[in-house]
């Protein structure tokens, strides 16, 4: 959840969002190396009170600014590219849910479980509880078990949408007639908290996403009394 005046990310909640949090890291470092530098570079040759006619055809510099940032580059792409394989890759999940979004909701489907369906509103202001948080806590939460591969297929009804959850480094977008997907495993119990991040009409601001991630013998209890009702 973040803090209000809070500046960087969200603390992670899956492995992959950790990932982010470190190339996010490694990349800054980057910038600031290279920023770094050329301010130096800059102030240096407005201080300087010498001067080289040679400068313009100096092969050894132009070498040396062709080079190193191709260097930089690469130090950046291959953990970006790493990263993307690592969130496109999905394999035996353990849970598949199906997220679609409406104008202006979410529906849920548990594809292992038959009859398991429901929709997800957000709770209006005057009917919150003390504790709950204001345009982002919903009457029926997406419960998973924690630790374990999740599965999520991402659609959309009617209009473009945007399935995210900033601490799990999740956004997919939710397409009319097509179905896209995303896996993340929550790390820790907890409720992380998230909002269609796709401009969808009036009320896009109104249809924020809870997953709630418990122990499996608590989802498995869960599963049953939704089942039951």
């Amino acid at each position: 959840m973040a803090n209000q005046s809070q500046l960087g990310f969200q603390d992670a909640a899956s492995p992959i969002m950790e990932e982010l949090l470190y190339f996010h890291d490694h990349a800054l470092m980057a910038v600031l190396l290279i920023s770094t530098l050329v301010l130096y570079i800059i102030t240096t040759m407005l201080t300087t009170k010498l001067t080289n006619t040679n400068a313009t055809d100096a092969q050894e510099i132009e070498m040396v600014w062709t080079i190193l940032p191709a260097i930089i580059l690469i130090a950046i792409a291959l953990p970006s590219l790493r990263i993307l394989y690592l969130m496109d890759e999905i394999s035996d999940p353990h849970l598949t849910i199906k997220a679609i979004g409406h104008q202006w909701y979410w529906s849920y489907e548990y594809t292992n479980y038959e009859n398991l369906t429901f929709d997800s509103y957000m709770i209006p202001t005057q009917d919150l509880l003390p504790g709950q948080f204001r345009l982002l806590e919903v009457d029926n939460r997406m419960v998973i078990p924690m630790e374990s591969p999740i599965r999520v297929l991402i659609s959309a009804d009617d209009v473009l949408h945007s399935w995210a959850i900033p601490s799990m480094g999740i956004k997919t977008d939710a397409i009319p007639g097509r179905l896209n997907q995303t896996s993340f495993i929550a790390s820790r119990p907890g409720s992380y908290y998230g909002q269609c991040s796709e401009i969808c009409g009036a009320n896009h601001s109104f249809m924020p996403i809870v997953v709630e991630a418990t122990l499996l013998s608590c989802f498995q209890d869960w599963s049953l009394s939704m089942l039951e009702t």
